[in-house]
């Protein structure tokens, strides 16, 4: 499919907030494409698009320490003389900073999130990487992908431009920054569609005239905080990118329509299921002999 109006140019956005940048329906973000496909489906993203969910207490943490490393984010209300959040007071002070589009953290929640923000200044690879001045955070990019004429966007974490050499470099906090537990949490989340969408945008707003880079800092919310830096190898990038090439032609097809299906979409008989492949040979070759 190819876009049957005029492509509209490339452009930037300095000082987008976070709230408009996500209510966008004109455009799709990697999040968005990656919820189009399986294990998600066009109909469970056009509901989640549509019925946008309240904020959950498990982002506040990443939310905040993206804030203390980027220099720029969600505002942070720290909730002082409470240890929870079972006490009346405590939750009418949490519910007051969500309202107020704010992320509220308990006191000791704010000296872990400090404490995290200062591990990442020390470490040798991801304090040269977030050095104050380094990079631009939050910048919003919007383009139109050319195969389909979507509006797409994307907002890295932290964009380093150089003469030579632009990074991305996105910050993910987890329970297990062990590069194996990254490597796992990369097919889970489909982490190298985000990576290789990032680096098409930054390319596509011109940014990047020399190619761009993509290094992941991955760091644990247990103490002492450890964190891993790598960066998206050149295959799973090039996946990643058949997979939002894949999803882009979904989206578009289900604009044009207007059709939004769900897994099964239009059959003509029921279609059989079973047991996972894996499963399946390991069970006939035990029981069907």
């Amino acid at each position: 499919m190819t876009a049957a109006v005029e492509v509209e140019a490339p452009a930037i956005v300095d000082g987008l907030s976070a709230e408009k940048y996500h209510a966008d329906k004109t455009s799709i973000s990697s999040s968005g494409l990656r919820a189009l496909l399986n294990p998600g489906c066009p109909a469970q993203f056009k509901y989640d698009r549509e019925h946008p969910q309240a904020p959950k207490r498990e982002f506040d943490l990443g939310n905040a320490v993206h804030t203390a490393v980027l220099g720029e984010g969600h505002d942070i209300v720290e909730i002082t003389g409470f240890s929870d959040y079972k006490k009346a007071d405590a939750r009418a002070l949490r519910d007051e900073a969500y309202a107020a589009g704010k992320v509220p953290l308990l006191s000791k929640e704010k000296k872990q999130v400090d404490e995290m923000a200062a591990a990442i200044r020390r470490h040798k690879d991801a304090g040269p990487l977030f050095a104050p001045g380094m990079g631009i955070p939050e910048r919003s990019i919007y383009w139109t992908d050319p195969a389909t004429g979507v509006r797409c966007r994307v907002r890295p974490d932290w964009l380093i431009i150089r003469p030579d050499l632009t990074v991305v470099v996105d910050l993910k906090t987890t329970t297990d920054a062990n590069p194996e537990a990254c490597s796992k949490a990369i097919e889970t989340y489909s982490y190298h569609q985000q990576g290789a969408l990032y680096v098409d945008g930054v390319q596509a707003a011109g940014l990047a005239p020399e190619g761009a880079r993509f290094f992941y800092v991955f760091q644990s919310k247990k103490a002492p905080y450890l964190i891993t830096v790598r960066e998206l190898s050149d295959q799973d990038q090039d996946i990643g990118r058949a997979r939002n090439e894949r999803a882009l032609r979904i989206y578009a097809e289900c604009l044009a329509n207007d059709e939004w299906p769900d897994w099964t979409g239009p059959v003509d008989t029921i279609p059989q299921i079973g047991l996972p492949t894996w499963a399946t040979l390991r069970q006939a070759e035990e029981f069907l002999k």
